[in-house]
């Protein structure tokens, strides 16, 4: 039987693709700032629970998701180079490449479930030390400078003027903010 550590031994994470901690990241913080936004109205252990238990669902799904789906491509892809690179019966699953790809999607994988769970934790933050109305404003101001920073990350990697980029991710915040409170007053 194999354990989880001898997992995670296997896993190579110099592999490790940083769009995926990106990704969960800005997945995470946005997604948990709309619960906590649409939680408002209520009790505010009850948006701590939403906010966080949100949070780890999204996490979970993004880590399913992202192995089940890159899993899927890697297979057709090696399907395809079976069929046309191997002349008898054969397989390239015992080969490294496909073995350092499977070990690529297996880390980014739980990367950006990981850093989608720890996204969604930050807009929760200032509910446990706050008054709820300040919290919200707390919350969103983190989230949006989370976002910003995360912009001028990505600006620095694309080579795209920085402020321009932060400020991208910044708009795409306060849409999704404007949206949780329009739904929130509807309901």
């Amino acid at each position: 039987m194999v354990s989880l550590k001898d997992i995670i031994s296997h896993l190579e994470f110099e592999n490790f693709d940083k769009r995926y901690i990106i990704r969960g990241l800005i997945d995470g913080s946005l997604s948990s700032l709309g619960v906590v936004i649409g939680a408002s109205s209520g009790d505010v252990s009850v948006i701590i629970a939403a906010g966080i238990g949100g949070g780890v669902a999204n996490g979970i799904s993004n880590i399913l998701g992202a192995l089940t789906a890159e899993r899927a491509i890697l297979e057709g892809i090696r399907s395809s180079q079976e069929k046309v690179l191997l002349k008898e019966e054969g397989s390239l699953k015992t080969t490294l490449f496909y073995k350092k790809a499977l070990n690529k999607t297996a880390v980014s994988g739980i990367g950006d479930g990981l850093a989608t769970t720890f996204g969604s934790v930050i807009p929760v933050i200032p509910f446990l030390f706050l008054r709820k109305d300040l919290a919200i404003i707390i919350a969103i101001i983190i989230t949006l400078v989370i976002l910003f920073g995360l912009g001028v990350f990505i600006g620095k990697i694309s080579k795209e003027n920085l402020a321009m980029s932060g400020l991208k991710m910044v708009v795409g915040g306060i849409i999704v903010a404007l949206i949780s409170f329009t739904i929130e007053n509807i309901f």
